[in-house]
């Protein structure tokens, strides 16, 4: 199974997701969406898991939540926007580690591209999807489920 991992499009969905999430089953976006209009050009590739991100102020109230989860292809996967092992609210530190165990936590924020491991869970940032801030390239990401449910992740460059 393969899926299309992104964050902070800012209300900006380059025309390039297409082709690079191109078969992908699912989409997982890990906030700062930006717009809905963003998630309607997503829908049209795969279905979408989203999260609001912490300038996700005008789609509060729109059914979205602040976490979420999905198991895709027997995997665990745990999508918050602030997701760094370091950063993270009690309650959710709580959740990942003491609750859920899940095998990657999805997150964006930082717009940069990086993936660690602790405690046995993966955290993965695909980077920033949305028009170049804060001096880092932009990049998404996917990650295919393979056999005895591995889970390989790479990076796709939006530049």
């Amino acid at each position: 199974m393969k899926i299309g991992l992104l964050s902070d499009t800012h209300g900006h969905c380059d025309a390039r997701i297409a082709g690079l999430f191109a078969g992908v089953a699912h989409i997982l976006h890990a906030g700062d969406i930006g717009r809905e209009a963003v998630l309607d050009e997503l829908r049209a590739i795969a279905p979408v898991t989203a999260v609001l991100g912490n300038t996700d102020h005008e789609l509060r109230g729109s059914g979205y939540r602040e976490v979420e989860r999905r198991t895709l292809g027997g995997r665990k996967f745990f999508v918050v926007h602030v997701g760094r092992p370091h950063d993270l609210a009690a309650d959710v530190k709580r959740m990942i580690f003491e609750e859920d165990k899940p095998d990657m936590v999805l997150f964006g924020h930082t717009h940069h591209a990086e993936k660690l491991v602790v405690g046995g869970v993966t955290f993965f940032n695909p980077g920033g999807a949305g028009r170049a801030r804060f001096g880092q390239p932009r990049s998404v990401a996917v990650a295919e489920i393979g056999a005895g449910g591995v889970i390989e992740t790479r990076w796709l460059p939006l530049e």
